[in-house]
């Protein structure tokens, strides 16, 4: 009995403590969740973008001279240095081989993309192959405005505008001064618009006609007779009126008297059509050299040594001459012998002056596969910073190509410059005036097979230039017939 009271009394106890250990269930604490701090990703460095590559062609006209190669690479060089996303390559091919190197490349759909400067004959030599540029000029904004639209117009065929203008040399009558005030005539005018005076006093429209005229009292005989004098010696002329000085191809001479195209149709059936006013104009040349008043020398004179040996107007043995600025690389035998020229505005024909504009330019190949990167490098060469190195240079450096710029800004410069080389001409305004006068199509314009039919064309003037008593009309329509068989080879 004993023992089991005390076994009670220890369970008692027990549960005693056991309960005073205890406390009641709790709700369980939801723990707010501890926000984990972001880990730190490693910045991942973007690839640059490659930058595009295009390909600049220089040997289809000029600068493949090594000094003129030295400022294009350094012109590259400065394109590079300040464009992330184009790299400009430079590749200069010999002329004797650029034309068939350009051909392969080509055919073989890896053209380059941008070639120049070129001219009207070489363009013409992969007629089809040039970009139209209007796209970019309008995406890009650039600004046409900055030129003479005759010569923005010079561009623009039935491809599009596959050209804009870069080197130009605008044509002028070059006149001798010296010789003109010899003989007491008045000099043709500077301003277009303005009437000549003739030796009576009368006031009349500076016309072919009328230029024709002044030229036959500026050719002299022997013995002092003018042109127009009952006893003038035809066979004995010491001083001629006229001759355009290297500029004598047929299609030249039609442009002054309107430019036009001088074939019509479609692959395969075109047909040679000489205009009426490239017909006149052939006739008016023929007479000149031939007629009963000759006032322009045939070949044989032309190229003695007395008349220059083709370097007739330098000779200080000729009046005038229409051809374009370039020539004035070429009159330094003039004044050292004591004669001066000047610049006179071009003569009307039919009441309208024409022009004629020889000129330079890149293209794009239409076949480039970033037209938007070679218009960006296009528009880098026919800007201020390519006209400066390539065209009129610097007090250190002349320009590589030494042509007259298109670019408005830098025109003045070229003059001054022609101003250190000739004092004596204040007509410069009268050159610049000129660039309103534009031929388009141009008279180096494309012809089907045009090398064939250039050389078709310098084969007739060369037969005008030293054949008398020619039946003219027949020939020129030999030469449509030639043409047309030429056009469609």
């Amino acid at each position: 009995m004993k023992k089991l009271l005390y076994f009670l009394t220890i369970l008692i106890v027990a549960s005693m403590i056991l309960g005073a250990c205890t406390t009641p269930a709790e709700e369980p604490v939801e723990e707010e969740p501890v926000a984990e701090e972001p880990v730190a990703e490693e910045p991942v460095a973007e690839e640059p973008a490659e930058a595009v590559q295009i390909r600049w062609y220089v040997g289809l006209g000029t600068g493949t001279d090594a000094n003129q190669v030295e400022i294009e690479q350094a012109l590259v060089d400065s394109f590079n240095a300040s464009h992330d996303n184009i790299e400009l390559i430079l590749e200069v091919v010999p002329y004797d081989s650029a034309k068939d190197t350009l051909a392969t490349q080509i055919s073989a759909g890896a053209g380059p993309d941008i070639i120049g400067p070129v001219g009207w004959g070489g363009s013409n030599a992969f007629y089809g192959q040039w970009l139209d540029l209007s796209p970019y000029i309008e995406s890009s904004g650039y600004d046409l405005g900055q030129f003479d639209p005759a010569l923005v117009e010079m561009y623009q065929t039935e491809e599009g505008q596959v050209g804009l203008p870069f080197a130009v040399f605008p044509a002028a009558v070059f006149y001798n001064s010296t010789m003109f005030d010899e003989l007491g005539l008045n000099y043709p005018p500077a301003e277009y618009g303005e009437m000549y005076v003739m030796p009576d006093g009368s006031e009349v429209e500076w016309s072919w006609e009328t230029l024709t005229e002044v030229a036959k009292l500026l050719t002299l005989d022997i013995n002092g007779n003018d042109a127009t004098s009952p006893d003038f010696d035809s066979t004995q002329i010491v001083q001629y009126g006229y001759h355009p000085v290297w500029s004598g191809n047929p299609a030249y001479m039609g442009s002054f008297w309107g430019a036009s195209a001088i074939y019509s149709g479609e692959a395969g059936s075109y047909v040679a059509d000489i205009p009426a006013n490239w017909e006149a104009a052939w006739q008016w040349w023929y007479d000149g050299i031939w007629g009963e008043q000759p006032f322009i020398p045939n070949f044989d004179v032309s190229n003695s040594e007395q008349f220059g040996t083709g370097n007739t107007f330098g000779s200080g043995r000729i009046g005038m001459g229409v051809t374009q600025l370039w020539y004035t690389c070429c009159l330094g035998d003039l004044a050292g012998a004591g004669y001066e020229f000047q610049f006179g505005a071009l003569p009307t024909y039919n009441g309208e002056v024409n022009g004629r504009i020889d000129a330079d330019t890149f293209r794009i190949w239409k076949g480039t596969q970033n037209p938007e990167e070679a218009f960006e490098v296009l528009a880098f060469l026919l800007g201020p910073e390519g006209v400066e190195p390539l065209i009129v240079g610097t007090a250190d450096t002349p320009g590589a190509y030494g042509a007259f710029p298109a670019l408005p800004e830098f025109q003045q410069r070229f003059i001054d410059a022609k101003i250190a080389q000739y004092p004596y001409v204040t007509t410069w305004d009268t050159i610049l005036a000129g660039l309103a006068y534009a031929d388009n199509p141009s008279a180096e314009g494309y012809m089907p097979n045009w090398n064939e039919a250039w050389a078709r064309m310098d084969t007739f003037y060369s037969l005008e230039n030293t054949t008398p008593d020619l039946d003219l009309a027949n020939e020129i329509l030999t030469l449509e017939a030639d043409l047309t068989v030429i056009f469609n080879k």
